[in-house]
């Protein structure tokens, strides 16, 4: 019987048959010598089922000409055949179904296009009936990411377990004109096993190629099946040549404990001091999740040339925070930072130390140990923590910095307006206790404990004209009790204020359509009235030490960061602002403005620009001239003379063949007192298609030193990265001074690094 382009429907035992053979494509292989780190997953993912319309039953079979012998128990479809059952197709030039042998083959220009969009392409395809066993010829495949795999025959040795011979592995594109030409790097193996249910896939005598040269060996090779989420593995090195640890070698290795838990032991070689051990440790819960990460060395004391000082000891560091729900609205966590040497972290390349774990945030170069627990919904907001600090700055001294516990914050709002505008209550208490004095080191440390209760209040009016009030009010009481106070004060005080402010904000945007663009014109003014407040000499200034005047708190009533000061006296702020954006994104916008006040106010400190009845002024512009360009800049004058006391600016591009940042700062006066001028820069341009360079550096322009310096070169294609840099430090830190160190930093798609820049 031959038919043309005839569908057939044949019961379910004949159904798996044919369907099986998209199954013979061994799936996807993957080589990657790790799953890259992602977040630990609360229950595994799958892939949804596709639907082609043909149901759980439904089978589909098509070709130019259609034959069935039942006397020799064959059936054979030539040309053009097409086979879909359960969202797989298979195509080939011809089929053949051997009844009794029970054996599928297909032949000439097999594809096989699977669920998950992977393609499979072979000479030839061999099955059994029972899809248990198949053999591919001239097997090659497209998986995900754009990854091929090649081998000369793919063997389905059991539903669970594939096996290729000959094969080879590259996610890299393939030169069309020239096949001949190797891929940038590539993975080849006398053979391939592909073991689903441990979700491993095992080599022999695995090479890795780079343009076709071999780089690396190894008879046994193993990595993580694609199919697996997360699976143990070794993940991307780093390599590291220094004066201070002469040739270093950082090796991670992932461990996964359970569907919720994973290890990662990261020791570090070094050729003159000791290895060093990192691990890092995650654990999720049904409530919340737990990292933490330790590292540890048996070594003497380091400088910068790598000279070992002093006793063996211990040294080592830990980072963790944890965060858990309670119910609803309750939750609690910690952090835990701490370090055996302030240097400790410079002298070991320990990166992502100083971010933020826990509630409060932590300053550069200060490790903060927290315990919190805090409560929210849609009106209210509630916490208490204790907090305990570690300084790693070279004029840190542990014993001065203050034990914080408790720190009390908590705001409520009721539901409807009071007198016609919003009402926010507020409240705060903390108490703080040092070892030692600040100022003295031979004196005990000065006490405090603050309770503040505050009630804010402000509306908005609207008028047709476009003129915008916003009247507001604020009341506070602090109430103060402070012990050790250093002389003249006495040894002890409880000290009461009373602050507040009532004023308004005066605003009328005024805004014209031009053309592609939207032109805004707004004037800005905030009249603020409170009583002169006597801060009070013994009151100590603990949050609201770091002031910086600019466009952020220009129109603020209170200027001052935190609690322990407070603005007062009559005083206007006025600005004007103007804006420009285009439609197509481009724009940009300028803000200038200062304060006039009815007297001077000495609490504010003399580098602010705040003191005088006149302020400094304050310009600040960002704007977008192109797509692919930003800029900002920030200033602040002089009152009398528009001397530049304070500027800031910083540009960033980011363009197909370049990307970068540059950032100046000149301050006349920084908190320290003293005067200050930085250059910041990085970026990376591509010289040609592949090659590029890539830099960085740190200029103190007031001391004429270059703090960092970073050049290197880096090649970079679809599959590969590959940068050399070089890294000079000018920083003396204690027993550190300058260095020379050179990174090698590799990165090869899917291997090892999952995250990698498509």
């Amino acid at each position: 019987m031959t038919t043309a382009s005839r569908a057939l429907r044949r019961p379910r035992g004949r159904e798996l048959l044919l369907a099986g053979v998209a199954g013979a494509a061994l799936a996807s292989v993957s080589p990657a010598l790790a799953q890259d780190f992602p977040a630990i997953p609360t229950a595994p993912a799958t892939a949804p089922p596709v639907d082609d319309g043909l149901g759980e039953a439904g089978f589909y079979l098509e070709s130019d000409s259609l034959i069935q012998d039942d006397g020799a128990r064959m059936v054979t479809a030539e040309g053009d055949v097409e086979v879909r059952y359960r969202g797989r197709t298979l195509r080939a030039r011809s089929l053949v179904y051997d009844v009794s042998a029970g054996l599928i083959t297909a032949r000439g220009d097999v594809v096989v296009i699977d669920p998950s969009g992977a393609v499979t392409f072979a000479d030839e395809m061999v099955l059994d009936e029972e899809m248990r066993a198949g053999v591919a010829r001239g097997f090659s495949a497209r998986l995900q990411d754009n990854a091929k795999i090649a081998a000369s025959t793919a063997v389905r040795r059991s539903d669970l377990v594939n096996e290729l011979t000959q094969a080879i592995y590259t996610p890299c594109e393939i030169c069309a004109d020239d096949k001949t030409k190797p891929p940038t790097w590539s993975i080849r193996a006398d053979k391939v096993v592909q073991d689903r249910e441990k979700q491993v896939i095992y080599y022999r005598n695995a090479v890795i190629e780079m343009w076709g040269v071999p780089v690396f060996y190894a008879p046994v090779f193993w990595h993580p099946d694609p199919s697996a989420e997360r699976k143990s593995g070794l993940l991307a090195p780093k390599v590291v040549g220094s004066a201070r640890r002469g040739l270093s070698y950082e090796q991670p290795y992932a461990l996964i404990i359970s569907p919720s838990e994973d290890l990662v032991i990261s020791p570090q070689i070094n050729t003159k001091v000791n290895p060093f051990l990192n691990l890092q440790w995650r654990r999720r819960f049904s409530s919340g999740q737990i990292t933490a990460r330790l590292g540890y060395t048996y070594e003497r004391d380091l400088d910068g040339d790598g000279d070992r000082l002093g006793d063996l000891t211990s040294r080592s560091y830990i980072l963790a925070d944890g965060a858990f729900r309670i119910d609803e609205n309750w939750r609690w966590g910690f952090a835990a930072e701490r370090a055996s040497d302030d240097l400790l972290f410079d002298k070991y390349d320990i990166t992502n130390v100083y971010e933020q774990r826990g509630l409060i945030p932590s300053d550069d170069r200060r490790l903060t140990s927290q315990l919190y627990a805090m409560r929210q919904d849609e009106r209210s907001w509630f916490s208490v923590s204790a907090l305990s600090i570690q300084g790693l700055r070279p004029i840190d001294s542990d014993r001065t910095f203050p034990t914080i516990a408790p720190l009390i914050e908590g705001r409520w709002e009721p539901e409807g307006p009071v007198l016609g505008g919003r009402l926010r209550l507020q409240g705060s208490a903390v108490a703080l206790t040092r070892e030692q004095s600040q100022f003295v080191s031979t004196q005990p440390g000065a006490d405090s404990r603050r309770v503040s209760a505050m009630a804010d209040w402000r509306d908005t009016w609207t008028f047709d004209s476009g003129l915008r009030l916003s009247p507001f009010a604020q009341v506070r009481g602090d109430v103060y009790s402070l012990d050790e106070l250093p002389a003249p004060d006495p040894a002890s005080d409880t000290v009461t204020r009373a602050v507040g402010v009532a004023g308004v904000d005066v605003s009328f945007p005024l805004m014209r359509r031009d053309g592609a663009r939207t032109i805004v014109l707004e004037p800005l003014l905030q009249i603020a009235l409170s009583p002169e407040i006597d801060q009070g000499t013994s009151i100590p200034n603990e949050d609201s030490a770091v002031l910086e005047f600019d466009e952020t708190n220009l129109l603020r009533a209170n200027k001052f960061p935190g609690f322990d000061r407070y603005e007062g006296g009559q005083r206007i702020n006025v600005g004007a602002r103007a804006s420009v954006e285009y439609d197509s994104g481009r724009g940009g916008s300028i803000l200038v403005g200062r304060t006039f006040r009815a007297e001077p106010d000495p609490q504010f400190p003399p580098r602010s620009g705040l003191q005088t009845t006149k302020s400094d002024w304050i310009v600040a512009a960002e704007g977008r001239p192109f797509e692919s360009v930003s800029f900002f800049t920030r200033a602040r004058l002089s009152e009398a003379k528009g001397d530049v006391r304070r500027f800031e600016a910083g540009i960033d591009v980011d363009t197909t063949r370049a990307r970068g940042f540059v950032r100046y700062l000149r301050d006349n006066q920084d908190i320290t007192g003293v005067q200050r001028e930085d250059l910041d820069f990085a970026g990376e341009i591509m010289v040609t298609g592949n090659w590029g360079v890539t830099f960085a550096g740190v200029r103190d322009i007031e001391s004429d030193v270059w703090r960092r310096q970073e050049f290197g070169g880096l090649y970079r294609d679809d599959c590969l990265e590959i940068a050399v840099i070089w890294v000079h430090e000018e920083t003396y830190n204690r027993s550190l001074g300058p260095t020379d160190s050179v990174v090698l930093r590799l990165t090869l798609a899917t291997l090892g690094d999952k995250g990698y820049r498509q």
